[in-house]
């Protein structure tokens, strides 16, 4: 992204401040925070790709189904420090901010997740910082997902540096539901009535999942 596409995302914040030279500075230090952050993603991409190859290879079958990516934008670092009553700068979008690089892992069943995110936290390198099991613990809504925040260390020419990325894996069927509740939720206020019936189908959902679990673990026997 542009500095002057990046600046237009921080108008709102950094257009009273009549520093020009001091604003590009920090446009500038944001962009390269922002290389950290993209390489940190296919850091964990990589690893997360050995990974699936090896369990393909061991269980002849692919325990993942796709890997996407995304760094949040300028305007969503900036509405959340407001958020957070913290003043933007690079020091608070690297300490406050835990999400601004995210990977999200789509598995085929419920125990690949965890195989996954065992293996990939056992591993040297990794710090696992934060688990928030909403498969286990669903939210009220019905959302089921496990959150992960890991640091990882990046090598550049002169340093070595740690960023955290976020990691949120589930299974297809939970994809699925959560794509299309989310569609629903941006359409505007979801009645009662309806987000009752979401979390009653994603229990459903669940129930098929663990049935699903069952045929393919008798079929392994």
């Amino acid at each position: 992204m542009e500095n002057q596409e990046v600046m237009r995302e921080f108008q709102k914040w950094l257009g009273d401040n009549p520093n020009f030279e001091q604003n590009m500075a920090f446009l500038d230090e944001f962009q390269y925070l922002m290389m950290y952050y993209r390489s940190a993603i296919k850091e964990v991409q990589t690893k997360l790709e050995i990974l699936a190859d090896e369990l393909s290879f061991k269980n002849k079958r692919h325990p993942i189904h796709s890997i996407e990516s995304r760094i949040k934008k300028p305007r969503s670092i900036g509405e959340k420090l407001i958020r957070k009553n913290k003043e933007i700068t690079i020091e608070n979008i690297r300490n406050e901010l835990r999400d601004i690089a995210g990977i999200r892992v789509i598995c085929s069943y419920t125990d690949d997740i965890y195989t996954i995110v065992n293996m990939l936290t056992l591993q040297d390198d990794i710090v696992l910082i934060e688990t928030k099991d909403y498969i286990k613990h669903p939210k009220e809504s019905g959302y089921r997902s496990l959150h992960i925040i890991i640091s990882i260390p990046i090598f550049l020419s002169n340093q070595k540096e740690y960023i955290q990325v976020e990691i949120q894996i589930r299974t297809i069927a939970m994809d699925y539901w959560a794509s299309l509740e989310h569609s629903l939720r941006y359409k505007g206020a979801v009645p009662s009535e309806v987000f009752r019936q979401l979390e009653e189908y994603a229990v459903e959902i669940a129930d098929i999942e663990e049935k699903m679990l069952h045929v393919r673990r008798y079929i392994e026997k």
